[in-house]
Parts: C-alpha cells; sequence; structure tokens
C-alpha cells in the first residue's frame, strides 16, 4: 500500500516574501499622481518648506502606525493611542518647562510612560481576553480622563524647545528634512526587517492568521501580544516628542482624532483589519497619502472636511479590495 505525502499547507503569510507588494506599488503611484497634480495645479506645493511640512506632519502619524501595524497583523486593534497621546504629551510638557528636563531625560520619559500605557492595554487584553477594541475603547475614555486632570483645567504654555531637535523648524531639520522623518524612517525599515526576515516576525503573522494554530505551533502568543502593545506605547511616546517639538502651545485636544488617522494609514498601507496580513512599508505609504491628501486640501483652500470625505473614499477602496483578496485566496 503506498501512501501519498501530505500536500504542502498553504501559506498563510503571502507578504513575507521580501519584495514590494502590488498595493504598495498601488500607493506609492497614486502618491506621485497626487504630487504631480498638486505641483501643476498650485505654485506652492512643490516647495522645500511645503514638502518638509508634510514629512513632519505625516511623521507621528507613521510612527504610531508602526506599532499599529504590528498590532493588527496579531490580530489585535489599539484605538487608545490618541489619548495615550496626550497624556505622555502633557506629562513631559509640563517636565520640560518645569523641572527643566534635558532632552535625553525628557525622551526616556515619554517612552517610559507611553510603554506602560501599552503595557496596561496588553496585560488586559492578553489576560481578560476580551477583545482588544472593547479594551482599548475603555481605556481611550480613562487615558483621556487622566489627561485632562494632568492639564488641570489649562493649556501649557511657555514649553521650552528642549525637544526642538524633533520638531518641525529649522532645528528640527537638515537639508529641509525633520530629523522626526528620517527617525520614522529608519525604525520603519527596522521593523519591516524585523517583520518580514526574522522568526518572531513571522510569529506576529501566524497570530492573526490562526491564534490558536500559532500557539500550538509553540508560539508565546500572549506574550507577543503584550509586547505588541508595549512597542506601539514606545512609539506613542516617540510621536509626542515629535508633537512637543513642535512648539506652541500644548492644548487639551492635543492627540484627539490621532487614532483614526494611524488606522486609516494602516488599512489604506493594505493591513488587513482581520489581522495576518500587512506591511509597515505600507502603512508608510498610506501616512503619506492621508498626509498628502490633508495638505493639498489646505493648499487648494478647499472645505476642511474634504479631507474626511477622501480619506474615507481610500479606506473603502482598501478594505474592498483586502475583502475581494481574501475571497480569492479561499477560493483558490
Amino acid at each position: 500500500m503506498t501512501t501519498t505525502a501530505p500536500a504542502p499547507a498553504r501559506s498563510t503569510m503571502p507578504l513575507l516574501s521580501g519584495r514590494v507588494t502590488g498595493q504598495e506599488l498601488v500607493l506609492l503611484g497614486v502618491i506621485t499622481l497626487l504630487w504631480l497634480a498638486l505641483g501643476v495645479s498650485t505654485d506652492t506645493f512643490i516647495q522645500a518648506g511645503t514638502l518638509s511640512n508634510l514629512a513632519y506632519n505625516v511623521a507621528p502619524i507613521a510612527l504610531v502606525g508602526i506599532g499599529m501595524t504590528v498590532v493588527i497583523v496579531c490580530g489585535g486593534i489599539d484605538v487608545s493611542v490618541g489619548s495615550a497621546v496626550t497624556v505622555v504629551t502633557v506629562i513631559v510638557a509640563k517636565l520640560v518647562r518645569d523641572q527643566g528636563v534635558s532632552l535625553p531625560v525628557a525622551v526616556v520619559v515619554a517612552v517610559g510612560v507611553g510603554a506602560l500605557l501599552g503595557l496596561v492595554n496588553g496585560v488586559l487584553i492578553s489576560v481578560g481576553r476580551v477583545h482588544a477594541i472593547i479594551i482599548t475603547f475603555g481605556t481611550l475614555n480613562v487615558f483621556r480622563f487622566v489627561a485632562l486632570r494632568i492639564f488641570d483645567s489649562e493649556q501649557v504654555a511657555g514649553v521650552p524647545g528642549t525637544l526642538a531637535v524633533l520638531g518641525g523648524g529649522q532645528t528640527g531639520e537638515t537639508l529641509h528634512v525633520p530629523h522626526a522623518f528620517v527617525v520614522m524612517l529608519l525604525l520603519a525599515g527596522a521593523m519591516w526587517w524585523y517583520m518580514r526576515n526574522t522568526a518572531g516576525g513571522r510569529h506576529l503573522y501566524a497570530m492573526g492568521g490562526d491564534r490558536l494554530a500559532a500557539r500550538l505551533a509553540g508560539v508565546k502568543v500572549q506574550r507577543r501580544e503584550v509586547l505588541a502593545y508595549v512597542l506601539t506605547g514606545v512609539l506613542v511616546g516617540l510621536a509626542s516628542c515629535v508633537v512637543i517639538g513642535g512648539g506652541g502651545l500644548i492644548g487639551q485636544n492635543v492627540g484627539v482624532g490621532l487614532e483614526l488617522q494611524v488606522i486609516a494609514a494602516v488599512v489604506i498601507g493594505g493591513t488587513s483589519i482581520m489581522g495576518g496580513r500587512g506591511t509597515v512599508l505600507g502603512t508608510v505609504l498610506g501616512a503619506l497619502l492621508v498626509g498628502t491628501v490633508a495638505s493639498g486640501v489646505t493648499i487648494l483652500h478647499w472645505p476642511s472636511q474634504l479631507t474626511s470625505l477622501f480619506v474615507g473614499v481610500f479606506i473603502l477602496v482598501a478594505v474592498g479590495t483586502d475583502v475581494v483578496r481574501e475571497r480569492s485566496r479561499r477560493r483558490a
């Protein structure tokens, strides 16, 4: 009696091949077309100052988006990042203003507080085994309450330029390239490589593809899940430093709506909201697309509500493409 070898299991991680995906190329093409259109229709878009400002505005969205990509790829989501940015920003801004802490200390505190907030989310989700959107929606409100208590019904004014090296002014850029954008690119490149070329990165995709199968295969699911949220918190801390570095008043609305921009960038970048598929490169391009749309609407003096409309359309197209692709994959 002859036996046949079992057919090799179909890969659940099609984006680990180490190459740029079709969706990333499409995004790059769309961004290029938008830049060309804005360059032709306006006299100010293709200028060093405008592009530098665009890169600075994209940096915090993409920074948090790196962590959000990891979280969503492994099957979770974090809608509390905007409130977490508020908490970190007000704490660090007050420390810089009132205690005169140095740049390294400010960054360490920001990263530490962000990591702690991420740890709270990760532990509650992993131990409580409640869907991440429920937990993080709860912590969104808790973090916001904590931040408002620290604000104590006032703005944080008179913040010195301790973190200006990460801001959007002349101190915060070299050759019109914001330092925050460079830091974001370096971190994105490192995470892109890690997720595609290491066993740990493959485990993240495996968790999002089939959590039970990943656990049975020996993946420490709970530990990696908690670490994903802690990583997001660390990047929230860095994004907060970028926000403070921009100068001006730190108002109580800082961070409001950031979670929507971040999730939009991640989804538009091709990460499946169901988990198991996505890339950091796509997220960076998604953030750049969102930033370009916002910048274009402002330069053309169109109603600001059109930014939400255009971003919403891009999200629907990205989700629709993901649904069609998933159905085709299941039928194959």
